[in-house]
């Protein structure tokens, strides 16, 4: 394959968002046949199994780029040691009903950004449970947990010279993942 997309979840919604400036920052990283698109989710309404046989526009478009992608990349802050609910919510709807999982077999990174020492280390190990379940190869090397300190990204937006090296190493294995397993 010459040309790779994927799809971009970001788990917070709040428009300043660090995690949306990770994304937006991360994927400038990769190579040419590399393009992100990123997921909206603030529109999915939330989950009901009632409505599993009649999904909203919302839901049947988030699931549709979710299939059209080769791989997935997961974008998301901590709350309360766990994945947001409006990510969770994502998931919950991309994945049903029972044997219609959007997700399967795309494979996935996970990064994640906090004011916390930990980073997004329990959300992201949380989000990891789920997506193992849901059939999704996720990249477990190397990890990163990311503290939001001033520095992590530079005037232009792009991730910061502190940073660089490391996040360099981080996207050059996620795609390697996405190639072995896409």
């Amino acid at each position: 394959m010459s040309q790779y997309k994927v799809a971009v979840i970001i788990g917070s919604l709040r428009k300043d968002s660090f995690n949306r400036k990770l994304a937006n920052a991360i994927v400038r990283l990769a190579p040419s046949e590399f393009t992100f698109q990123q997921v909206r989710i603030d529109d999915l309404p939330l989950y009901n199994q009632d409505d599993d046989s009649n999904q909203a526009g919302s839901v049947k478009r988030l699931k549709n780029e979710i299939r059209m992608a080769q791989g997935l990349l997961f974008v998301t802050p901590e709350y309360n040691r766990s994945i947001p609910g409006v990510l969770k919510n994502a998931i919950d709807h991309a994945s049903r009903p029972y044997g219609e999982n959007a997700w399967a077999g795309k494979p996935a990174g996970i990064l994640g950004v906090s004011i916390g020492a930990i980073g997004t280390a329990l959300a992201q190990q949380n989000l990891r449970s789920i997506l193992a379940f849901l059939d999704v190869p996720t990249l477990g090397q190397p990890e990163a947990f990311i503290q939001f300190k001033d520095g992590l990204f530079d005037e232009e937006g792009n991730i910061g010279e502190g940073s660089r090296s490391f996040l360099q190493n981080w996207i050059n294995q996620y795609v390697a993942w996405v190639k072995k397993h896409s």
